[in-house]
């Protein structure tokens, strides 16, 4: 083979990785992905004479509950999902009917089968022991007919609330809440690895814009991590 012969070959491979490398490089700083949040500590390796750091963030630990259906549901089973969680109890009398009507309109702005499969939407109650099943699907019923990617859901209060102050650090996003009773009205995001991304205040509309907007972008985050091994399998032709 000649050397023109060569330089071509390594033209026609080198010049679209370079372009690849350098959109995704300048693309993904163009978008401001939603920042993590809380991290249990720094993993430190050393690789040839050289230490590379990297921050173990928080992944919020599993949870299980009984839903509105009654069936025994766990944020294990969730995986791949975006997660949305917010506090309630059904006998709240106006903000947390306000809440679910704001979630409603989350869920149907993401509705559809491919949407459904990816975006979670749980409800946690902070009252128990009322929260029987039959009371949570009561209350369900009035703000959507999907059970299964919005659950209404109930469980032992002392993890609950170990949940949603050490898991979610809810104090932390909201300076209000009180650890006897917690009732915010914020909503808090998890990606796919159940790391926090971000929490908003569900009265308050540009903060709904903005959850809105930080779901699509963590839906895209792992495809957008398998994406250069997806263009070096098109590029030499593998399968």
């Amino acid at each position: 083979m000649n050397k023109r012969a060569i330089l071509g070959i390594l033209l026609a491979t080198v010049l679209p990785l370079c372009g690849y490398v350098m959109v995704k490089y300048y693309g993904e700083r163009a978008v401001h992905m939603p920042p993590r949040y809380f991290y249990d500590g720094v993993d430190t390796t050393r690789e040839d004479g050289r230490i590379n750091t990297d921050t173990a963030w928080h992944k919020v630990k599993n949870m299980t509950f009984v839903n509105q259906l009654g069936d025994t549901v766990e944020l294990n089973s969730l995986r791949n999902r975006i997660v949305v969680i917010n506090f309630f109890f059904t006998r709240c009398p106006s903000v947390c009917p306000g809440l679910a009507v704001k979630i409603k309109k989350l869920q149907e702005s993401f509705s559809g089968s491919k949407n459904d499969s990816i975006v979670q939407f749980i409800s946690v109650s902070v009252d128990p022991e009322y929260d029987s099943v039959p009371q949570l699907r009561k209350f369900a019923d009035r703000f959507t007919s999907n059970h299964d990617n919005w659950w209404f859901v109930t469980g032992d209060k002392k993890a609950i609330y170990d949940f949603g102050m050490k898991e979610l650090k809810a104090s932390i996003a909201d300076a209000d809440v009180d650890s006897i009773f917690i009732h915010t009205p914020y909503f808090f995001l998890l990606d796919r690895d159940r790391v926090v991304r971000g929490w908003y205040n569900g009265f308050d509309d540009a903060k709904q814009a903005k959850l809105v907007k930080d779901i699509p972008l963590l839906m895209l985050e792992k495809q957008r991590k398998r994406s250069f091994k997806t263009f070096l399998k098109e590029l030499f032709g593998r399968s």
